[in-house]
């Protein structure tokens, strides 16, 4: 009889609302569990909407370079039967080398190959650097007055620091498409194909070194003009 008592009464604490409510309040492992589970339902929806957005991209820019197409284009292009010292290249030459072997696609990812003169990483890096570097020139020079040196190595000016976090952000930006076996070539959209790109690239290094040479003799920031 009291053995039935005590499970009765311990029937109707559990069944009452307040001890209910004071089990929700004493379960904390219950409520990390159920907050867990939450937070992986919308981490997999991120994923997926990343994964979608980066397929989107892919279907929409990339392309693919297969090595039929690379060896058509190394014996039919005239600039690849002759090197920069007007030799035509061979393969497993230090510099000099043919385009199936200096292209990410096809080419070894090693360091050396891939940061090699004639590598598929140094030229790209060089021109954004230089596209970027006379664009922040043009309006840096316009605003302090000060020339690209000035702006590099004057006490508390900040333009060493942008700079090497530049370098650093676009390389790594380029390097990582280049480990992965594309190339520059394997993405366009619309004007900003791979040519452009490396035309705009060549135009502002030749531009941004002319910027330093003129601004080393002058001394005197190009892109400011005196208020008359």
């Amino acid at each position: 009889m009291v053995a039935a008592t005590i499970m009765s009464t311990q029937m109707a604490m559990l069944t009452s609302p307040t001890h209910a409510s004071k089990m929700r309040f004493t379960c904390p492992s219950l409520m990390a569990f159920r907050a867990r589970q939450v937070h992986m339902v919308r981490c997999d929806a991120q994923k997926d909407n990343l994964s979608g957005l980066r397929d989107a991209v892919d279907r929409a820019t990339k392309k693919t370079i297969t090595k039929d197409e690379i060896l058509r284009n190394q014996e039919t292009n005239e600039s690849e039967q002759k090197s920069v010292m007007g030799m035509k290249p061979k393969p497993g030459t230090v510099y000099g080398r043919p385009e199936v072997e200096r292209r990410p696609e096809t080419g070894d990812k090693s360091f050396f190959n891939i940061f090699a003169f004639d590598g598929a990483l140094p030229e790209t890096v060089n021109g954004r650097l230089a596209m970027v570097g006379i664009t922040w020139a043009f309006f840096a020079e316009i605003k302090t007055g000060l020339t690209v040196f000035e702006q590099l190595f004057y006490p508390g000016q900040p333009g060493l620091v942008y700079f090497l976090g530049a370098v650093q952000l676009l390389t790594y930006a380029s390097l990582v498409p280049i480990l992965n076996g594309e190339s520059t070539d394997a993405r366009s959209s619309g004007p900003f194909t791979a040519k452009a790109e490396r035309w705009n690239g060549r135009l502002a290094m030749v531009g941004f070194f002319s910027l330093l040479v003129t601004e080393a003799f002058t001394h005197v920031p190009v892109f400011h003009w005196p208020v008359i």
